[in-house]
């Protein structure tokens, strides 16, 4: 099998002892190094544990014929816009079943008309995974609210609105709210 472990480790800026450390269980930066390579077969299970060392999904490590990745041309940093020293490439962001999306039409907080807002559906058992994030909040009568997630207690969410000057808003029991995961802006 071929995969793109090599290549997502390094766009991400990750070492070989990075990504070990990260599996769970531990390994070492050798057996990453030959998993990496092709020394080693790449079992479903080291594709797992790799795929969540990396935060993306294992389908995202391999290579398949008809998914394009993209060429990396330069890293940008403080001082400026240089060659990678090695080839790299990075996966296009993929949909999920658990994605919704909003589209932004007009420019508010730090959102442009125009960008596309990822987000992933949670439940209210994983609500605190989402504190300090920006969620969608669904409300009655088919109306939502987009804003910051503050606080939480119990069943009460404390959410602050994107726009200067909003107070904090209240809303209780929703059934699911969706964290903002990714951000697509067209430049």
């Amino acid at each position: 099998m071929i995969t793109a472990i090599r290549e997502v480790r390094r766009a991400k800026g990750l070492t070989l002892d990075d990504v070990a450390r990260a599996c769970e269980p531990p390994t070492t930066a050798q057996t990453i190094g030959r998993l990496e390579t092709g020394t080693r077969t790449v079992s479903v299970d080291w594709l797992n544990r790799i795929a969540t060392a990396l935060g993306v999904t294992a389908a995202d490590l391999v290579k398949l014929p008809d998914r394009t990745d993209i060429a990396v041309a330069a890293l940008l940093d403080a001082n400026g816009a240089h060659a990678p020293r090695q080839a790299a490439c990075v996966v296009p962001p993929r949909g999920d079943a658990a994605l919704i999306a909003l589209l932004v039409t007009g420019s508010i907080g730090d959102y442009r008309a125009g960008d596309e807002i990822w987000a992933e559906r949670l439940a209210p058992a994983d609500f605190a995974r989402a504190l300090n994030r920006d969620v969608l909040v669904p409300r009655p009568a088919g109306r939502f609210m987009f804003a910051r997630l503050i606080g939480r207690e119990g069943d009460k969410l404390h959410l602050l609105p994107l726009g200067s000057g909003q107070r904090q808003q209240v809303v209780t029991d929703p059934p699911w709210i969706a964290q903002a995961t990714t951000l697509i802006r067209r430049l």
